[in-house]
């Protein structure tokens, strides 16, 4: 095995790398919800080919995993695409005010189908999110959030990969924690 040139080819290979593929110029909708894509894959790479490792912790105290932010990004795109802009009665999956750490607390080991369900709900809600974004008639769609208070699906969105941003970081260093692999 010849050894990678850069951290970033650990996971892709340069050469065929597309996952930061979204346009640089034009309409300021698909250049958002591209970038928003990219962030969504890159969430996906950092934990491709891992199971039940991705409930490993960080480190004491933390319950901070891949899984955590799995079900985490789940939670979020749930609450800011179909409560906050949506208007539905969506409460999260994997939190509650009882538990408002749960999406993180709840991310255990050995529960057998805690990663496929996390999965599921994060692909069922960007799924959601993408649809709402195609078919909103402009980015300045308004929702009411309890915390921000009005907000458009522009704001919406420069938030998204804002969050996204800052999770993949975390998600580096626990892939890397996990195997030893690092990179974009």
């Amino acid at each position: 095995m010849t050894s990678p040139r850069s951290r970033a080819e650990f996971f892709v290979d340069p050469e065929r790398e597309a996952r930061f593929g979204g346009p640089a110029t034009g309409g300021e909708r698909p250049m958002l919800a591209a970038f928003l894509a990219d962030h969504r894959r890159t969430l996906e790479l950092k934990c491709a080919g891992l199971g039940g490792e991705l409930a490993r912790r960080s480190v004491q105290p933390s319950t901070l995993s891949l899984l955590g932010l799995v079900r985490h990004m789940a939670d979020v795109e749930r609450r800011w695409f179909r409560k906050v802009l949506a208007g539905q009665d969506a409460p999260p999956r994997f939190s509650s005010e009882d538990e408002p750490d749960g999406d993180f607390d709840g991310a255990l080991p050995d529960d057998p189908g805690a990663v496929e369900a996390a999965w599921e709900a994060w692909r069922a809600e960007v799924a959601f999110a993408e649809s709402f974004v195609a078919e909103a008639p402009d980015l300045d769609v308004e929702g009411d959030d309890v915390w921000r208070g009005r907000v458009s699906l522009r704001w919406v969105l420069i938030h998204m990969v804002e969050e996204y941003a800052r999770h993949n970081g975390h998600a580096d260093l626990l892939r890397e924690r996990i195997d030893g692999a690092v990179g974009i």
